[in-house]
Order: structure tokens, then sequence, then C-alpha cells
């Protein structure tokens, strides 16, 4: 048995050892926004909030999070009050096929917790680990900054 934390609500599961968490929250958890991707923490579509620090669920097991605070895009905002972050990758159509995206707002929102006004720099630097073959990364970028402005305002 495993309990943690996910988006606010506290959970206990009975699953292997070996299970991973991104097979738990795909899985008898029914979420959909951490992707399979590679499975070797190489493209960042898996990526969760870990005590605030984005995480590979992927490679996490279950025994990893025992204990802890996971997030997940579903825990950022909803449909009726989505995040400034949701908002503005709307707003800069900052996706495509929308694969990588929610690994890229788990680590954008875990940015501008660190650091609510970000140069373009540190958004490179934290957007580095996710792999993304559409080609959207100065509308990303954008939305990031716009997200930032609307947060501080």
């Amino acid at each position: 048995m495993t309990s943690f934390t996910l988006n606010g609500a506290d959970v206990i599961l009975d699953l292997p050892d070996h299970a991973t968490l991104l097979h738990a929250l795909r899985g008898p958890l029914g979420l959909s926004s951490p992707r399979f991707g590679c499975g070797a923490e190489q493209c960042g579509s898996c990526m969760v909030l870990l005590d605030g620090k984005p995480a590979y669920a992927c490679a996490l097991g279950m025994d990893a999070v025992a204990g802890r605070k996971i997030v997940t895009v579903e825990g950022l905002g909803s449909d009726g009050a989505p995040h400034s972050l949701q908002a503005a990758f709307v707003a800069e159509q900052a996706g495509q096929c929308g694969y990588c995206l929610s690994g890229m707002l788990i680590s954008a929102a875990a940015l501008l917790a660190a650091n609510p006004d970000p140069d373009e720099d540190a958004i490179r630097t934290a957007m580095e680990p996710h792999l993304c073959r559409c080609g959207s990364h100065n509308r990303i970028i954008r939305a990031i900054r716009r997200a930032a402005r609307e947060m501080a305002a």
C-alpha cells in the first residue's frame, strides 16, 4: 500500500513496488495529462510536480512517492477556472499536437513558483528537459512570459 497526496486529495493504492507513478496515474487513478513518451526520463511528457519540483513519473517507483505531494495538470486548474499558464498557452497557440504540453505546463508552473519573473534564458533552461517536435518553442516562451505577467498583476 502506498499513500500520497494527489492534486490535494489523499490517495491510497495497492500496487506492486515495481509499478511506476505514471502507471498509477494513467491506470487506476484515470488521469490523462501525464503521458508515456520515452520511459527513460528523456522527453518530459510524463512530468508531474513532486513536492513542488518537476519529476519524471515514468521512472518514479511507487515507493518513492509515499507520503509526498503530487500535482498533475489536472491539479493546476479546471475547465471553468484554468491556471494562468493554461490560459496563456491557449491564447498564444503554444501547442500543435499537444503531446508534450502537460509536461511543459508542469515545468513552467514550477519555474513561476520559484521565479515569478523569469527572463528568456530561465524559461529556456526550465523547458530544456522537454522534447517537442512541433516547433512551437517561441510560442511556448511567449505563453510562459504572458502567464508570468498575468500572475503578477
